[in-house]
């Protein structure tokens, strides 16, 4: 491995789309021509003497006899220049709440978008439903690069229409639900064309393959500019007053935003204590400062009652303290939403009762339009109000990923029930 691959960021990617649109064949072409598995690997995913790319991902019995993605798989392999971790995420509509786990995290998505199921000669074919919900999922996950990959255009009979007609109205969607496609791309995933190696002329489509595409992305900006947000998840306490937090309490977490430095003036949620940060340890308690995204234990100037679930902010937050919020969520239980439902929500490591107080409208993702409802089915988008029963310090999704975005969990089966972001 070279010093370039060494050095830069590894890029987080998942594949989604509808069911067999071939995402975990994707991945496995991608894995056999990057050469990044092992010979005997691949003899043991042999089926009547030909190799099935999916079983390189599929690692479940239940998905290796029906033939179907059910959990998330995540594979890692790099190239020459750049490591990669990919995620290969269900299509079936009843996993979809795998598929957001997934995507929560990426720093691009590819959309699987089969050919064969399209028909793509007539004029205004619609889209698969999958394909459109999980394309809107993306956007509001804010995943930054989503590429569309149109595979199996080698089993159409005219490649090129095939491509131009779809990849026109992948866009045509794509402006109306006012999503920034990074790249639309012809492949096969089965045959192994434009996936790692270029495939000159096919589909009158000149640019690079999927692969090389992969390799020019750029990861997940963390909100490093912005001001201090730190989740507390465990607090420690040293009685050896010869150790580096000198018999101090060490609040470890996670920085979901800014920086957290030495002398910065810090305000506790929801005691509303201030402080001045004394100290900031590595996981291996080096003294460093640490940006958004890494792991860190903080150490204060003073002692201050601090427990798990609170949050340290930056005593200039802007981020306002609220009992009632506008969200948007995805429904991911297969109990329908209901207004007057409890559910426990999660934010950061906080746990607050919340009540929907109110179901606004639910997205039709067919057609874009905000519809009445007064209830969400699974796997359904909608705006809703909540009313916790505690205030939460919270920020629109748009501007913060870590202050802006919560989980419902049921209160009796604990089943995780919506991935939610708070609206402006």
């Amino acid at each position: 491995m070279n010093t370039h691959t060494a050095t830069r960021p590894a890029l987080k990617f998942i594949t989604c789309g509808s069911v067999d649109d071939g995402k975990s064949t994707l991945i496995g072409r991608l894995l056999v021509d990057s050469k990044s598995v092992l010979q005997d690997h691949l003899a043991g995913v042999q089926r009547q003497g030909e190799t099935d790319l999916a079983l390189l991902t599929d690692g479940l019995s239940a998905e290796r006899e029906q033939g179907i993605t059910i959990d998330v798989a995540y594979r890692y392999f790099s190239t020459e220049s750049r490591k990669f971790i990919i995620g290969d995420s269900p299509g079936h509509e009843q996993y979809t709440r795998n598929m957001v786990t997934a995507a929560s995290s990426a720093d691009a998505a590819v959309v699987l978008v089969d050919a064969t199921k399209l028909d793509w000669s007539t004029d205004g074919f619609n889209l698969l439903p999958q394909t459109r919900r999980h394309s809107l999922l993306l956007k509001l996950l804010r995943v930054p690069s989503i590429v569309f990959a149109i595979n199996k255009l080698d089993a159409v009979t005219d490649a090129s229409a095939a491509f131009v007609n779809i990849a026109g109205a992948l866009q045509a969607f794509a402006d109306e639900a006012g999503l920034d496609i990074t790249a639309i791309v012809p492949v096969s995933a089965l045959k192994g064309w434009n996936v790692v190696n270029p495939q000159p002329d096919w589909c009158n489509y000149s640019g690079p393959s999927l692969l090389q595409l992969l390799e020019s992305l750029p990861v997940t900006a963390f909100e490093e500019e912005a001001p201090l947000a730190f989740a507390v998840q465990w607090v420690e306490k040293f009685h050896d007053s010869a150790d580096t937090s000198q018999g101090r309490r060490v609040y470890w977490g996670r920085v979901g935003a800014g920086v957290a430095r030495v002398g910065d003036s810090v305000r506790v949620f929801p005691s509303g204590q201030t402080a001045v940060i004394k100290q900031v340890l590595s996981s291996v308690r080096e003294p460093i400062d640490i940006s958004a995204g890494h792991s860190a234990g903080l150490v204060l100037d003073r002692e201050v009652d601090i427990s798990r679930g609170d949050w340290v902010l930056a005593q200039a937050h802007v981020a306002p303290s609220q009992t009632t919020l506008n969200v948007t969520l995805a429904w991911l239980d297969d109990e329908p939403l209901v207004a007057g439902r409890v559910y426990w929500a999660l934010h950061g490591h906080r746990w607050v009762k919340a009540k929907v107080t109110r179901i606004v409208h639910r997205l039709d993702v067919n057609t874009l339009e905000e519809l009445d409802a007064t209830e969400l089915p699974a796997n359904a988008i909608g705006h809703v109000q909540l009313s916790l029963q505690q205030p939460l310090v919270t920020m629109p999704f748009e501007t913060s990923r870590s202050l802006g975005s919560l989980v419902l969990v049921d209160t009796a089966s604990h089943k995780t029930s919506a991935a939610v972001m708070v609206r402006a």
